[in-house]
């Protein structure tokens, strides 16, 4: 399931800081199975309920970069939107996401360069109140004045 959103473009002429967006879905094997077989990440501990039991994490898990991916269908959907550049993205792995797991993710304007077009985005996923990834995203937003 997935929360309703809202898809479109903010331009950097509206951004502010401090605006928020946020998507909301529930991991499930089929999506782990078709980013394995997008990325050709074949790693047991995603896909071999025996092999990972005996990991660190005591079962499988989603890919980390599917999670991320979150962050990035806000940002190209919602903040800023259509017709965003990625540029630079950090990330930190905190906790694992199980299949079944919903998550939240959550992309905040932490700074604007106007005149470069730029914006520095806070960007976290959490699972319940365990926040399992957190980083900053550059991007070049679109601008009105360019359409």
């Amino acid at each position: 399931m997935q929360d309703e959103i809202r898809r479109g473009t903010i331009c950097i002429e509206d951004i502010e800081i401090g605006m928020t967006r946020r998507l909301r879905k529930v991991i499930d094997d089929s999506d782990i199975e078709l980013f394995g077989r997008v990325s050709t990440d074949r790693n047991p501990v995603h896909f071999d309920d025996d092999y990972a039991r005996d990991t660190i994490f005591g079962g499988r898990i989603a890919h980390g970069m599917l999670t991320a991916g979150l962050i990035s269908a806000i940002i190209g959907e919602q903040l800023p939107g259509h017709g965003t550049i990625y540029m630079k993205q950090s990330l930190v792995f905190l906790a694992p996401v199980r299949p079944g797991d919903m998550v939240e993710a959550e992309v905040k304007v932490a700074a604007i360069d106007y005149g470069r077009r730029r914006v520095t985005l806070e960007c976290r996923c959490a699972v319940g109140d365990t926040v399992v990834l957190k980083g900053e995203a550059l991007v070049m937003a679109p601008s009105a004045k360019f359409d």
